[in-house]
């Protein structure tokens, strides 16, 4: 079939397989260029099908030569219907891998429950014994708990008043104001029932129960800060909450297992993901940080910021870098006095027609469809594909 983009709002129902197998060996082809990693050799991924976590995996496999065991939940092709681009990312990861000569096998499920906990623990025990590192990557907006069968939704809203701000709808470039009414304590909860360290706390505690983390394991779950100008919607919002759990749960974990497991956080740059594109005001913000960063050579795609935080930070040799919170910040680049000061002057000048010029929203819709494996180089999109993608290592 003929596989082009399918729009509804920010969410695209259609992915290429042959453009999600690009992505993957583009990011695995700068993995190599960059030089090999004396890092971890055993690795699990909770969330390892796109963005963060898909990198984490590519870093791990490619740069240190790790065995890696992938959990996400994709759907996969059907007749006439393509699969998720994260199904696609997968089975390009485990064809490059198997290449190479390096253990992959994924299971796709819910993990947040308790039959995907035990069906990892097993391949862990039976393939590889113990895990070197966790990466939890989670991007789910729903969760049911495994003890108590409740199902939470998360929301994104501010917390106590009515937050308005511009925002572009990225596919037009239209500019234009939006009003976020506040949430109430029960939104909280939930959000934070999704979104915070509790499912985390759950996968570390069933792996070292069962004796399968190695002795001085490493644990990261991401998380992102921003500027003042996306507070009041994100981090003094709804979703910021849920980040100040994930974040105190770190230093939980750490203090519960007596240091043989120490968790980190990793706050990440703003980058364009299927979750960062629904946030309100968000993809307008990094149209014009994508537009800075690169004028001044300094920006990074998820590939980039992954393997700059295996090798400047959690293997470099050295003691791990933290701020005063104790979190491991790579997105201290974005973060920088010149480029948000740049941003600042930006913002009350964008407009419809100024943002081509101020911002780079091309680089966003660009990033965006490459998510999906669309507007790729190299790829032929006027080609008769296959959708029913298969591969070996799927458990």
């Amino acid at each position: 079939m003929i596989i082009e983009p399918e729009m509804r709002g920010y969410i695209c129902l259609a992915s290429h397989p042959k453009g999600c197998e690009m992505n993957v060996a583009n990011q695995i082809n700068y993995v190599k260029s960059m030089g090999p990693i004396n890092g971890p050799k055993r690795v699990l991924v909770i969330g390892s099908s796109a963005g963060f976590g898909l990198a984490s995996r590519i870093v791990g496999a490619f740069g240190s030569r790790a065995a890696t065991i992938g959990v996400s939940f994709e759907k996969p092709p059907q007749e006439g219907k393509t699969a998720y681009a994260g199904w696609y990312n997968t089975a390009a990861f485990h064809a490059q891998a198997q290449k190479e000569g390096l253990y992959a096998k994924s299971i796709n499920g819910d993990a947040f429950s308790n039959e995907v906990k035990e069906k990892v623990m097993g391949l862990v025990k039976t393939d590889l014994g113990k895990i070197d590192l966790v990466i939890y990557s989670l991007a789910s907006p729903v969760r049911t708990n495994p003890v108590t069968g409740i199902t939470h939704r998360s929301v994104l809203k501010p917390i106590g008043e009515p937050f308005t701000e511009k925002t572009v709808d990225f596919h037009t470039g239209i500019i234009s104001e939006t009003t976020i009414n506040p949430c109430n304590e029960e939104e909280i909860a939930n959000t934070v029932a999704v979104m915070g360290g509790e499912d985390w706390e759950m996968w570390i505690d069933a792996l070292k129960g069962a004796d399968l983390l190695s002795d001085n394991a490493i644990t990261v779950a991401y998380s992102y800060v921003g500027p003042k100008l996306t507070e009041p919607v994100y981090r003094k919002g709804t979703i910021g909450k849920a980040k100040d759990h994930i974040e105190a749960t770190a230093a939980k974990i750490t203090n519960k297992h007596g240091g043989k497991v120490k968790a980190y956080i990793s706050v990440n740059k703003a980058l364009v993901t299927q979750a960062s594109s629904a946030i309100p005001i968000v993809p307008l913000y990094i149209s014009l940080l994508y537009k800075v960063m690169k004028e001044k050579g300094i920006h990074e795609g998820c590939i980039e910021q992954i393997y700059r935080l295996f090798t400047d930070r959690l293997f470099s040799g050295k003691n791990i870098e933290t701020d005063e919170k104790g979190r491991i910040r790579i997105d201290d680049r974005e973060m920088r006095a010149d480029v948000q000061e740049k941003i600042a002057e930006l913002w009350p000048l964008v407009t419809t027609k100024t943002l081509p010029d101020l911002g780079d929203l091309v680089g966003f819709k660009s990033d965006f469809l490459n998510i999906f494996g669309f507007g790729l180089d190299g790829v032929d999109y006027l080609e008769d594909v296959d959708e029913k993608v298969v591969f070996e290592g799927l458990v």
